[in-house]
């Protein structure tokens, strides 16, 4: 009997292609709206009366709840079902998104926007986990994370150029809008694709005090990154959020050692890589995806491009994105995670690199395209390989977990990223306005200084790459629950 007999593939079937296109639209819905919404906040700001300060929750909303609850969201589907939390999770994304897309004023839109993200973290560490543990087998597993890493390349570039489309079309109340319908369609599919489960553990037994610790700390982490470049990150409101987020979170760790039942057994740091490849998420993504936000500003600003145009020069680096991601989820088999990370990592960094040195009067095809592509190929590979080392020998009862710590690495990579190069990019510009720089070559000049910082930081990831296992997307041996219990007191 061949081994194909005794492992079907469940890829090889319509309804396992289905699945996969399901989980990755999922994760598409989620990725996008972290994006989709910056080109339209002109259009917000006008039409809702947003101050300028309180703009920028139309974009933290959504970025804070999503970061603060997603380890909540991930351990709640493995404990209480995953279908059930992502049903529950795309409900409420569904139902926000609506409410916002009718908001008369600017608090009804900021709180739809923090329930969006309450959905989101619920919807996407559930998704991936159900991924996971769909495609077992080590050639299925590589191609269903191939696609989900291309998915998560091109999401923002993606939102950009959807954000762009709808704002100039029918208006910026469509970037809202045009959820649910979609998430109409996936709460269909999932009643038909993902089986049913039973509630794995007795309410009873839930770690309520883990819970509210967890999630205040992470949400007060996020909160403080997020408001940082406006408070100043030597302010005592700063320092006073980041000192209680640091004792919510130490908290949380004694409590979890303490109790029968942890909401995050801790034993899970002891597979192999699995924080490192964290880690890496976390240093990456602070270095590569700001990148989005500094270009969109420089097209606009100062090339003069409009919010159509600004979303269409993205719209290569999706593709190449594509091409990267399909062609390493092939590699993995071959050459592992490891390479794959910090050859990728090297790549971004190249690219990124190439698009800090950008001119006041600089022409697309000559100083962002060459740049925008180089990046594209390595972020293919940097998101496949990253998000299989993380996933790498996690036993099934636990994947939900996995999928919540990588995800939350790529939140707090985000705010911390953004967080710190703004305050660089506006030291820089600041600086230069005072000594009578023109307007648009002290902007410029600001961008540089963020970017190359970005490059830094991409470039750190290959030292920490090396700490990650080298997965080739096989089956791994997970610890059985002896070992669990014995890895936990050793934590």
């Amino acid at each position: 009997m061949t081994s194909k007999t005794l492992h079907p593939s469940f890829l090889g079937t319509r309804r396992g292609k289905l699945t996969l296109a399901l989980l990755c639209a999922v994760a598409l819905l989620d990725f996008i709206d972290a994006s989709i919404v910056n080109i339209a906040l002109p259009d917000i700001r006008a039409d809702l009366h947003f101050s300028v300060q309180g703009l920028q929750w139309v974009l933290s909303g959504y970025l804070l709840t999503y970061g603060g609850f997603m380890l909540l969201g991930g351990r709640a589907g493995d404990l209480l079902g995953r279908r059930r939390v992502l049903l529950t999770g795309t409900t409420v994304f569904a139902l926000s998104s609506l409410i916002g897309g009718f908001a008369g004023n600017a608090g009804v839109l900021v709180a739809a926007r923090l329930a969006q993200g309450l959905g989101a973290a619920m919807m996407l560490p559930a998704a991936l986990s159900l991924l996971t543990t769909s495609f077992k087998e080590g050639k299925d597993r590589n191609t269903a994370l191939g696609v989900w890493g291309s998915v998560a390349g091109l999401a923002s570039a993606a939102g950009v150029f959807l954000g762009g489309v709808l704002t100039e079309g029918p208006g910026w109340r469509w970037v809202l809008w045009v959820n649910p319908p979609i998430a109409v369609f996936l709460i269909g599919a999932i009643f038909v694709l993902i089986p049913g489960e039973r509630r794995r553990a007795p309410l009873a037994n839930f770690d309520i005090l883990g819970t509210v610790l967890v999630t205040g700390g992470m949400l007060l982490l996020v909160y403080a990154l997020v408001q940082a470049p406006d408070q100043g990150w030597g302010s005592v409101r700063t320092i006073t959020e980041l000192v209680g987020a640091g004792v919510l979170l130490a908290a949380f760790v004694i409590n979890e050692r303490r109790v029968r039942n942890p909401l995050i057994p801790l034993s899970i740091f002891r597979i192999r890589g699995l924080a490192a490849a964290d880690v890496t998420q976390l240093v990456g993504v602070a270095g590569f995806l700001s990148m989005f936000f500094f270009l969109t500003l420089y097209m606009q600003n100062v090339l003069g491009f409009s919010p159509l145009q600004t979303g269409a020069a993205y719209l290569p680096l999706t593709a190449g994105v594509v091409v990267s991601a399909g062609i390493s989820s092939q590699l993995l088999s071959r050459i592992g995670t490891r390479p794959l990370i910090i050859g990728g990592a090297a790549v971004v960094a190249a690219g990124l690199f190439y698009v800090s040195r950008v001119p006041v009067d600089g022409s697309y095809l000559t100083d962002l395209f060459p740049g925008l592509m180089i990046v594209s190929l390595g972020v293919g590979a940097m998101f496949v390989a990253v998000t299989t080392a993380a996933n790498a020998g996690v036993p099934a009862d636990k994947a939900g977990l996995a999928a919540a710590l990588l995800n939350s690495s790529q939140q707090i990579g985000a705010a911390l990223g953004l967080a710190i190069l703004s305050a660089i990019a506006t030291a820089r510009t600041s600086h230069l306005l005072a000594a009578h720089t023109p307007p648009a070559q002290a902007l410029t000049s600001g961008f540089h200084r963020a970017l190359f910082t970005g490059a830094i930081l991409v470039l750190a990831t290959t030292v920490i790459a090396m700490r990650t296992g080298n997965s080739r997307g096989e089956t791994q041996p997970a610890l059985n629950d002896s070992q669990l219990e014995r890895a936990e007191e050793l934590v």
